[in-house]
């Protein structure tokens, strides 16, 4: 059965919009899946840790035949390959990838929750993800271009 899943992405060090079309490349070539939309680059403000480059985000659109945690841990492995670091929370990073929503699926495990629990709250993802998917509803939240509209201020421009 395939799934229609959005992707967040993000960088902020080195050469962050090709670490981010990298990415799309790498998310193009999943096993089992297929990317069938993907946003414009957007730079943004960082968010909780200020000292640092302003970010590149987008989002994209696959559909997949993986399940979630399987996808959860393809995008794992892409950002390990870019050379992901995590010291501490909200630090630079080369790439971020957010699983966002799975077929509007609700789940909460150890590993995964869906739809990502902040993402209703974050302009450099819900204006990417208003530009390929306008109507889309948040389970629980509502609709993307409400709540991308609540977000205005947060230091979000489309590049």
């Amino acid at each position: 059965m395939t799934a229609r899943a959005f992707i967040a992405l993000g960088s902020n060090l080195q050469n962050p919009s090709v670490q981010i079309t990298n990415a799309l490349d790498k998310l193009a070539a999943l096993d089992d899946s297929r990317l069938t939309r993907r946003s414009s680059l957007y730079r943004t403000a960082p968010l909780g840790y200020d000292n640092q480059p302003a970010f590149i985000n987008a989002v994209a659109e696959i559909t997949t035949t993986l399940s979630p945690l399987q996808l959860l841990r393809a995008l794992l492995e892409i950002e390990s390959q870019a050379g992901r670091e995590r010291p501490f929370p909200n630090a630079p990073r080369v790439l971020d990838l957010d699983l966002l929503l799975y077929d509007g699926r609700v789940m909460q495990t150890p590993e995964l929750t869906l739809p990502h629990p902040r993402m209703h709250a974050r302009g450099f993802v819900l204006f990417p993800l208003m530009e390929i998917a306008p109507d889309l509803e948040i389970p629980g939240k509502g609709r993307v271009t409400a709540l991308a509209n609540a977000c205005t201020g947060q230091g979000v421009e489309k590049i």
